[in-house]
């Protein structure tokens, strides 16, 4: 832990260079309360690795041998000293602090190793007869029972593995996904005693009615629906399995102590350390244990959307939640899984979707915190056009480093540069430091060139993820965890989609969200992305920018014709945004045009390129931005910050003078 502690004090003081720059590079919104001592944007390993990985630089992120599992999963997501319910040492003192308890772990690794160890005899008896595969459908199903018996470690083991193509083959996968929305309850008896002992009150004195049955169940827990008595509002109230608890630590010591023995060869043989994906696990299975932290994960989305009238986020009543209970609005949507109810209700299936997408992306690239589990149960259309998502128990966090690697793929995936985007796959921890992609760019060209070349109409997210699937047994590939959430969380909605609008195509919508983000938002980093699509090969892209120009405005006019955009405010005027807000793009390529000699130059070549004068291309340019620029406005936003471009202006050419002498 002295290596991760001397990381941070690196951290700390390029985190302090940061926040001069405007406060604009904080990792993930309202995250800071998640640590007890301090949380990084980006750790020293992502600093020292992020420049040196940009020029292919193999020597990124090697850390001590001495590092634990768990310090290499700080370092790779750059946290230092997080507050968490999980160490291995933390499991240990838990499950061998008395005789007693020593005892129940040996029972319990007794029940395990007898129920698995005769399952795998069957297995190794199919080989053995060779029905192995023509048996394979039945087995799948047998093993998601067996899994089911043994209880909650093992069901979300098995939904873990549901998204896992480098662990388990894919019509395992498949059997496994039923344990994701279809896990069976326990009785309502227990469900209310839990309630009651939470709340220190009987349910009457609380709630004038509940729900008779279990509205969802999960392998944690399950719902019910409820009316508080004082106010009268409909809640929904999650309540914990019982004494699940003392069974998952046992099943992690269990876990962890077969992954150290096997540790040695699943890194010599499978290029994954099995520590680190027990270290993930067991984290997340510990977070999703507490339902204090699913409330400040419903606080942080609250807060991250709080802007966006097209997504609803329910809120919690935390007077009225503890560790195992919480108690949330009630959202009374239509499950997104139903397309003639969304139809009926007047929702335009186009508007919804666009909804959707943007606000998936938006949680990816924007905020860096991501919906783990959005399954049909978790995700309902409002009445009025939103969206609305529940079961925050399950989130994906992404470092500010992850989230501008995502963006640097997209980028180069846009720019046919595999190379790099080979590059990105080693800085994202989907390969370890020092592998050699050279083998891998043809294969990711081929993924690519196959998927997205026959047009965006044959483009799809589930096709993408199956030729991955034979990267990732082909080459040392491992899944992180939080990509893992995250690839889940995409193939599930897409699959929503389809079912809501069956020739869907995804790029569809993703592409105008991107072309829109990378034309407005104000985070500087994407100016620098926005540059590299326009230059290729040192050549201009004017069809490109076009394109973009086109996409954005696409955007904007779907976005704002949904119905949640059209309520009036208190003066009566509508919220409708029906233009590209380019004030900071506008601004900022001015103030590189003036201050930036390289990015001056470029600009200019390309304007004549070829030995002629590309005067309309930049009037075609202007004729699709003129309906979207107020020109008096704008000008007066640069006139106000021409003092500060003069001031960087002088600033440059000093520096220039004196590096000169």
């Amino acid at each position: 832990m002295d290596f991760v502690l001397a990381n941070c004090t690196h951290a700390v003081s390029f985190s302090a260079k940061q926040h001069s720059l405007k406060g604009r590079s904080k990792t993930v919104r309202g995250r800071k309360q998640r640590f007890s001592v301090i949380r990084i944007s980006n750790s020293a390993a992502e600093f020292s690795g992020s420049k040196a990985a940009s020029s292919g630089d193999k020597k990124d992120w090697q850390v001590p041998k001495s590092s634990t599992a768990l310090e290499l999963l700080d370092i790779e997501r750059g946290v230092c000293i997080p507050f968490r319910k999980y160490s291995p040492e933390t499991v240990r003192n838990k499950v061998l602090e008395s005789r007693g308890a020593v005892l129940s772990l040996i029972s319990r690794g007794v029940e395990i190793v007898w129920n698995l160890g005769l399952y795998w005899s069957i297995l190794m008896y199919d080989c053995f007869v060779g029905r192995d595969e023509e048996v394979v459908p039945f087995r799948a199903q047998q093993l998601r029972k067996l899994l089911c018996d043994l209880g909650p470690s093992f069901i979300k083991a098995g939904q873990v593995l549901a998204n896992r193509p480098d662990i388990i083959r894919e019509d395992y996968m498949n059997e496994l996904c039923i344990l994701q929305d279809d896990v069976p309850p326990f009785p309502n008896e227990v469900a209310f005693s839990i309630i009651e002992e939470e709340l220190g009150r009987p349910l009457e004195a609380v709630f004038s009615k509940i729900s008779s049955q279990t509205i969802a169940a999960a392998s944690l827990g399950q719902v019910y629906r409820a009316t508080l008595r004082d106010s009268g509002e409909d809640v929904a109230i999650k309540v914990q399995r019982p004494k699940i608890e003392p069974i998952i630590y046992q099943d992690l010591f269990l876990f962890r102590t077969l992954a150290s023995f096997l540790n040695g060869i699943s890194l010599q043989k499978l290029g994954c350390n099995a520590e680190l994906i027990v270290d993930e696990f067991g984290e997340k299975l510990l977070e999703e244990l507490d339902y204090t932290l699913e409330a400040r994960n419903l606080e942080d989305f609250i807060e991250n959307f709080k802007n966006d009238p097209t997504v609803k986020i329910p809120r919690v009543y935390k007077q009225l939640s503890g560790s195992r209970v919480l108690v949330m609005e009630w959202i009374d949507g239509i499950r997104c899984t139903d397309p003639q109810a969304i139809k009926d209700a007047g929702i335009d299936v186009d508007g919804f979707l666009t909804v959707g997408v943007s606000a998936a992306l938006r949680q990816l690239l924007e905020f860096g915190l991501f919906h783990g589990d959005p399954h049909p149960g978790n995700i309902f259309a409002m009445r009025d056009g939103r969206i609305a998502y529940v079961d925050f128990g399950n989130v994906a966090v992404l470092s500010q480093l992850n989230k501008q690697i995502l963006i640097d793929a997209v980028v180069h995936a846009v720019n046919e540069d595999y190379a790099e985007m080979a590059n990105d796959f080693t800085r994202l921890g989907f390969l370890a430091p020092g592998t050699d992609v050279a083998p891998i760019i043809p294969a990711l060209e081929a993924i690519w060139q196959n998927s997205a070349g026959k047009g965006l109409s044959d483009f799809n997210f589930r096709s993408v993820t199956g030729k991955f699937n034979q990267l990732v047994y082909n080459y040392p590939i491992r899944i992180p965890e939080r990509f893992s959430l995250v690839i889940r969380s995409l193939l599930t909605q897409e699959g929503i989609c389809f079912t809501l609008k069956p020739n869907f195509k995804f790029l569809e919508v993703a592409y105008p969200y991107i072309a829109k983000r990378l034309l407005t938002d104000p985070n500087p980093t994407l100016r620098e992305r926005l540059i590299q699509v326009l230059f290729k090969d040192g050549m201009f892209q004017w069809k490109r920018l076009e394109n973009l120009i086109v996409l954005a405005k696409e955007n904007v006019v779907k976005m704002s014709s949904n119905p949640a955009l059209q309520k009036k405010d208190l003066q009566g005027s509508r919220q409708v945004v029906n233009k590209l807000d380019l004030k900071d793009t506008i601004k900022d390529g001015a103030r590189l045009f003036l201050i930036d000699e390289g990015i001056r130059r470029q600009l200019l070549l390309a304007l004549t390129e070829d030995s002629q004068l590309h005067v309309q291309e930049l009037v075609d340019v202007y004729r699709l931005l003129e309906d979207q620029i107020d020109i008096p406005s704008m000008a007066l936003e640069v006139a106000r910050d021409f003092p500060s471009v003069v001031r960087d202006l002088m600033l440059a050419w000093t520096e220039s003078v004196l590096s000169d002498r």
